[in-house]
């Protein structure tokens, strides 16, 4: 047990070290703030990505099962299944068209006349619809903030003199309004629903892990024909947690990689210091310092680092996280209301601190080893350690910094590897933060590339007939082509679910797919899916399919794999002329409109709604990286801390170099190097270090970050074929960096060390 005069040099020697090695003490505080706080906002998301539609669910009773159905179906059947607990409804359904403050939305005008028990809309504004206003509203609340409406504003029913009054906005646990794709829900009084086309029910089970056995039952006991479409709460509770999600798992992968970089960083640290600083243990030894006071002086002093780091991290999050925008900042505020926010708030930084200590304590116990009399260093082997290839590099008359440089570089193959793997760490992580933004920029500049060939969408209200429509566009110059299509809900076999079953374009005309796989689809019966289908029915390309619509069966032939973002990716698209065969009554619903080059989507939109009088509802196709637009920052804010991590490395690398470098300075000196040329051997081995970690992190990166990307995309439904390296230049321009900026920081050290007295090489080496 040292006394108080080993606690002090103890103390001493720490503040000392302190102060030399200021910039890497705030490198590694910075560094383990922006990996904490890259942990706690990825908790945030994935809290906020499950939680709120749970506790809507939860609170709404919400229903397992939703089902679409022809209105003559007897819905009191199905309160007599096994397993299902009460029943909603049945409501009658009307489909519509509203539109507030210029903006139109499709939506399903549900009769409801009073609040229901199963499936129970949580008012957040306004009020419950009263008999005494016949016209009045209730929207559900995705769909009022697409409309921009609310309590009092009134809605118009376009190609109608009806007008219908919000009265209230209510949360649901119901698939949520998407244009194009999903109608909003608006509940209003039986008497408003004027046209009912089908029916709705809504079915709480006893236990919801027999969802699609229940739907099974409910369609043998309704009938196949019966039954429009399906809807389940899995997929609502997926649709509603999708995008936060994903972005809670980008944060936590990314969190997670950088913090094993710390990690490897700080050991790498350590044992750089141990290495030049074995005098200094020696002396701590002789006054009396045991192998267990010396190790706990690295590892309280590195402890102390990343808890700084964490506790900042910690502080900021909870106290700045809310004003964060988009939906990070919702994220954190969702999180803080929960149950388990204080217990995640301490875990998370805890966790990382108890990380990084086991690597400081497995580099610091190497700190116990050093004997209290130091021991020589090994003389250097005969012919000075030079390799052959050194030597005949020699032989040729190059210059001799270069030929040392890179010999010193590679010199001890061990450490030399170690310091290069806990380069390429990093350097491998900021590829993949590279690609998933080159990505992103692909759905954003090349939509077509992806699944989204068109770029506006048409329907008409039905005063409009076909060949009016196609007058209207025919006029517009800037639309390009314009591919006829119809959407159908088709109950798939098992009869457990429902699909989108697409008809888009003709064969003289055919649809402009993005195939990731087979070809496209061309004759009779043929078909294209997406990934989320193939899943669904455990089926691949090259595949005959059965589905239902309505009482009439559809079998397809699937000869291609597309790029699908609607719909989970749960779509398979054949051509209009393919559905007629089956159905020659079939009209088109709407329109996919591809614009020429430059043309303004907003407004071409604009124009053919005003061309069609009031009869055509134009909206642009729904891009599903419009949600994602919080990752762009996420993953700057993620490069920045994994730079951190590769500059700290950089500087360790640097300082080990240098002091190995020390005593060979006398040697270099005697065969006539100038100090320059001793400074150039140092430059020239880091930079030879840095540039075999962006050689080694650019291969490894780029195939690791497809793989991360289309794994993403195949659990998503879209399908694998959507991840987009990064360009050459941008991978030249992040590898020329790092080679020139490890040469920039290891230009005035050396030079320094290059540059010392004859008398202090010679007591640093003795």
């Amino acid at each position: 047990m040292p006394d108080l005069r080993d606690v002090r040099a103890a103390w001493r020697w720490a503040h000392s070290d302190l102060r030399t090695h200021r910039g890497e003490a705030l490198f590694l505080v910075l560094a383990t703030a922006g990996i904490v706080a890259s942990l706690l906002l990825a908790t945030a998301l994935f809290g906020y990505a499950t939680n709120p539609w749970q506790r809507t669910f939860a609170e709404a009773r919400g229903a397992h099962v939703w089902l679409h159905t022809a209105p003559s179906a007897d819905a009191r059947k199905l309160a007599r299944l096994d397993g299902v607990t009460s029943v909603a409804g049945p409501y009658r359904s009307e489909p519509a068209t509203v539109a507030a403050r210029g903006t139109r939305a499709s939506v399903e005008l549900r009769g409801t006349p009073r609040p229901p028990a199963v499936g129970r809309p949580l008012l957040t504004a306004g009020r419950w619809l009263d008999p005494g206003a016949p016209d009045g509203v209730v929207l559900e609340s995705s769909l009022a903030r697409a409309l921009l409406a609310e309590p009092g504003d009134t809605l118009t029913l376009p190609g109608t003199a009806r007008t219908l009054t919000v009265e209230g906005v209510a949360d649901s646990a119901e698939p949520p309004y998407r244009p194009g794709e999903q109608p909003g829900l608006v509940w209003a009084l039986p008497s408003a629903v004027r046209a009912p086309a089908a029916q709705v029910i809504g079915l709480r089970l006893d236990d919801p892990a027999d969802t699609d056995y229940a739907v099974q039952r409910a369609v043998t006991v309704l009938g196949a024909g019966a039954v429009g479409e399906v809807s389940t709460w899995q997929q609502a509770r997926a649709e509603a947690q999708d995008t936060g999600r994903l972005l809670g798992q980008v944060l936590g992968l990314f969190g997670l990689g950088a913090l094993a970089a710390a990690g490897f960083a700080v050991h790498g640290a350590i044992a750089t210091r141990i290495r030049g600083h074995l005098r200094d243990l020696s002396v701590l030894k002789a006054i009396g310092f045991t192998p267990g006071q010396v190790v706990r002086i690295f590892l309280l002093q590195h402890l102390a680092y990343a808890l700084l780091g964490a506790v900042a991290a910690a502080a900021l999050t909870e106290g700045l996280g809310s004003r964060l925008p988009g939906r990070l900042g919702d994220a954190v505020r969702v999180w803080q209301g929960l149950p388990g926010h204080s217990l995640a708030l301490c875990a998370v930084p805890a966790g990382a601190v108890l990380f990084i200590g086991l690597t400081t304590g497995l580099a610091a116990w190497r700190a116990g080893r050093v004997p209290p009399v130091p021991v020589p260093r090994p003389a250097a082997p005969k012919g000075g350690g030079l390799t052959g290839p050194a030597r005949r590099a020699l032989g040729l008359r190059l210059p001799a910094a270069l030929v040392l440089g890179c010999h010193q570089a590679f010199a001890g193959r061990g450490r030399s590897l170690a310091t290069v793997a806990r380069l390429t760490l990093p350097l491998v992580l900021i590829v993949v933060a590279l690609s998933a933004w080159t990505t992103l920029d692909r759905f954003h500049g090349s939509p077509e590339r992806v699944g989204l060939p068109t770029t506006l969408t048409v329907r008409s209200d039905g005063a409009l007939d076909a060949s009016g429509v196609r007058a209207v566009l025919a006029r517009d110059a800037r639309v390009r082509a314009a591919y006829p299509g119809v959407e159908l809900a088709a109950l798939v076999p098992g009869q457990t679910g429902t699909i989108a079953l697409r008809g888009v374009g003709t064969r003289a005309e055919p649809y402009p797919y993005a195939l990731a796989e087979g070809r496209a689809a061309r004759g009779p019966d043929e078909a294209v899916a997406g990934q989320g289908l193939l899943d669904l029915l455990h089926a691949r390309v090259g595949d005959w399919v059965r589905m239902t619509v309505g009482d009439r069966p559809q079998i397809l032939h699937i000869v291609g794999r597309t790029l699908e973002p609607r719909n989970a990716g749960r779509v398979v698209t054949t051509s209009l002329d393919t559905l007629r065969e089956n159905d020659p009554a079939l009209a088109p619903a709407f329109y996919e409109l591809r614009l020429r080059p430059g043309a303004d989507p907003h407004g071409v939109a604009a124009e053919l709604a005003s061309a069609g009088r009031g009869h055509l509802d134009v909206h642009p196709v729904t891009n599903p990286a419009d949600g994602l637009s919080p990752l762009r920052g996420v993953v700057a804010g993620l490069i920045a801390v994994l730079a951190l991590i590769g500059l700290v490395e950089l500087l360790t690398a640097i300082g080990g170099s240098v002091r190995e470098g020390e005593r060979d300075v006398l040697a270099l000196r005697a065969i006539g190097m100038s100090p320059r040329q001793i400074t150039a051997i140092t430059v020239t081995a880091t930079s030879c270090t840095a540039l075999t970690a962006v050689v080694a992190g650019t291969a490894l990166g780029l195939p690791l970050a497809r793989r991360l990307i289309d794994a993403q995309g195949g659990s998503s439904g879209i399908g694998a074929g959507i991840a987009q390296s990064p360009s050459p230049g941008l991978l030249l321009l992040l590898g020329t960096s790092a080679v020139l900026g490890a040469a920039g920081l290891a230009t005035l050290p050396a030079a320094r060390s290059a540059r010392r007295r004859l008398t202090d090489t010679l007591s640093a080496v003795g």
